[in-house]
């Protein structure tokens, strides 16, 4: 797909990436209400499991660059194949938007936690440790969403128009291509989860108990 063809096809569906992106950010925005709902005690329960994460690094207790890929990338292209599966389907259209609104919902709760324990230092370590490969993996998700919808209300036109005119076999091969073209994308983000955001995550830990 050349630049031309995939901005013609976002002008010819933009609401659709329009909604999924409404969708990650109330996501993140109801991700940010749920941490500031939690009682005190169970704020202090996890922080208390984060900080003992912290001091982990903090004493150096290697974490496996390999292993941290690995998982990093199965849970991605999981979640790739479960979109792209359940755009293959019409009832599974709603599952789609969940999980859209529940990868917001993570993201915003995680951001909302840290920054609502340390403050600044918080925000400092949510941008090292979360923010660079979203800026990857975000996208993505949103792209893999979107592509699912559109390719299950295609199955959905084809059902109620009952008419043999209407080919699902291009669109399928191309949607098959893109979710591959994502999956390869996804790799990137964990790549650089692992190799940038983590080691950056660790020094930046390291530097706040000196």
């Amino acid at each position: 797909m050349d630049q031309r063809i995939f901005v013609d096809h976002v002008k010819a569906n933009i609401t659709v990436y329009l909604f999924m992106t409404s969708l990650l950010v109330t996501g993140i925005v109801f991700g940010a209400i749920v941490v500031n709902s939690m009682t005190f005690v169970q704020k202090q329960d996890l922080f208390f499991q984060i900080n003992q994460y912290f001091q982990r690094i903090d004493e150096g207790d290697p974490i496996v660059s390999i292993d941290l890929f690995k998982k990093s990338f199965t849970f991605h292209l999981q979640y790739l194949i479960l979109l792209g599966l359940l755009g293959l389907t019409i009832i599974g259209l709603p599952l789609v938007w969940l999980l859209v609104f529940l990868k917001g919902l993570v993201i915003g709760f995680s951001v909302g936690f840290i920054v609502n324990q340390l403050g600044l230092k918080g925000l400092i370590l949510a941008t090292v440790s979360i923010a660079p490969q979203n800026v990857i993996i975000i996208p993505v998700y949103i792209v893999a969403a979107s592509m699912a919808n559109i390719f299950s209300l295609l199955l959905f036109q084809k059902i109620i128009a009952r008419s043999s005119t209407i080919s699902i076999t291009k669109p399928f091969l191309q949607y098959v291509t893109v979710f591959i073209a994502l999956c390869i994308t996804a790799l990137f983000g964990s790549l650089l989860e692992t190799f940038v955001s983590y080691e950056a995550f660790k020094i930046t830990v390291q530097s706040f108990n000196q």
